[in-house]
């Protein structure tokens, strides 16, 4: 008997085989099912899908043999892996002085007829084979062997489907690791900049109270500038902190509330600083959803009607009707209407169509994006109906 040869590549063999996670794997159909037909086409008893590590031969599938894996030494493919040939054949290993005396020719399985195919990656590292085996001599026809090459292909494309699972999974959660960390510094450093905000505008708000009257009018101005600087950063801040919170408001439970309650709760907000009117449209009376998250979708859509209206008497209504498996809701209002060369680009975090709101309030683009993130990960969607001149119609969708 003649060992296998090491291949020269062999650290960075073994490393590429390592990348793919393969070894020692529970059995998979899909793997199964390719020996048992390279078996049938080729008119073998037994088939296997072999991987060579640094000291066996490991059986991902055999067909017609019950081993799942073998000394390294022993092995055909241990062979195969070091051929430049599309397939390694030994028809007869009982006249082969690399494999006659081979305690896998003389004793079980009594291994006769072998011919491999490569299983070779992207990087050009041979992996294993897959083989199938007689126990008698045999031969392949060139139709058998372009079978074989076709089914190694495709052991390979199960691979490289595993690998790039693999590295998927990877990314995807240290991305999740890394938009975890950002929104845990957005939060921190939003309210560790808040306090110090809130304490500039009320030092030059005591400041213009004391002693307005000893500054100049250029003096006065800049004090107010200060405090509407301060004023929009601060509001600035709250938004991108209720926008990092949104997540953590998707995790609250369900439950079911009194829809003309929550219209009344929601109108109570604004009630003290804005005059407006707001009605209820819906055949419910009740519905089951995260109260949380559908308080902050309709503050934020409240809230755009009532700054953005062009109207002394704002008019909003609020429409909930539900279909099989969700419930369809709307904010409308008597506005100015949205052009629609606007009604995507609002829905983007930090896009805004003007700087201030009718009060003179600086807009942050924050609070659609908010909505927008909220109810997509609620399992709806939002669309915006909307002419110039005719009003706003924002109808959005949640998951029952």
């Amino acid at each position: 008997m003649i060992p296998p040869n090491i291949p020269d590549n062999e650290k960075e063999r073994i490393k590429n085989l390592y990348s793919y996670s393969i070894l020692d794997t529970l059995p998979e159909a899909d793997y199964d099912n390719l020996t048992t037909i390279a078996a049938e086409l080729c008119g073998t008893p037994i088939s296997l899908i072999s991987i060579i590590d640094d000291k066996r031969q490991w059986l991902k599938a055999h067909h017609g043999l019950d081993m799942p894996e073998t000394s390294r030494e022993y092995a055909f493919c241990a062979h195969a892996i070091n051929e430049s040939s599309d397939v390694f054949i030994v028809p007869d290993s009982r006249l082969d002085d690399r494999f006659h005396d081979n305690p896998l020719v003389i004793g079980d399985p009594l291994i006769v007829f072998y011919a491999g195919v490569r299983l070779v990656t992207k990087e050009g590292y041979s992996l294993g084979t897959l083989c199938v085996i007689d126990q008698k001599p045999n031969i392949l026809s060139e139709s058998q062997i372009s079978s074989l090459k076709a089914l190694s292909s495709q052991v390979m494309n199960l691979l490289e489907l595993r690998k790039n699972k693999l590295l998927l999974e990877e990314t995807l959660k240290d991305l999740e690791e890394k938009n975890e960390a950002l929104e845990r510094f957005a939060i921190i450093a939003a309210h560790d900049l808040k306090s110090p905000l809130l304490n500039i505008t009320s030092l030059a708000e005591l400041f213009l109270e004391e002693y307005g009257v000893n500054v100049d009018v250029s003096g006065v101005e800049m004090l107010k500038l200060i405090i509407s600087a301060s004023d929009s950063l601060a509001g600035l801040i709250e938004g991108l902190l209720s926008y990092s919170r949104s997540e953590s408001v998707l995790k609250e439970k369900t439950v079911r509330i009194d829809l003309l309650s929550l219209k009344n709760e929601i109108a109570d907000l604004f009630r003290s600083e804005y005059h407006f009117n707001m009605t209820l449209n819906s055949s419910l009376t009740t519905i089951s959803v995260n109260k949380t998250a559908i308080s902050q979708v309709l503050i934020n859509l409240v809230a755009n009607a009532i700054k953005h209206s062009d109207k002394d008497l704002v008019d909003i209504e609020l429409g909930v009707s539900e279909s099989g498996l969700y419930y369809e809701c709307y904010v409308k209002d008597n506005g100015p209407g949205i052009a629609s060369k606007y009604q995507e680009k609002i829905f983007k975090i930090f896009e805004k169509i003007k700087a201030n709101d009718k009060f003179g309030q600086p807009s942050n683009g924050i609070g659609l994006a908010t909505v927008k993130k909220i109810v997509g990960k609620l399992g709806g969607s939002i669309t915006l109906e909307s002419e110039l001149g005719q009003g706003a119609k924002f109808i959005f969708t949640l998951e029952k």
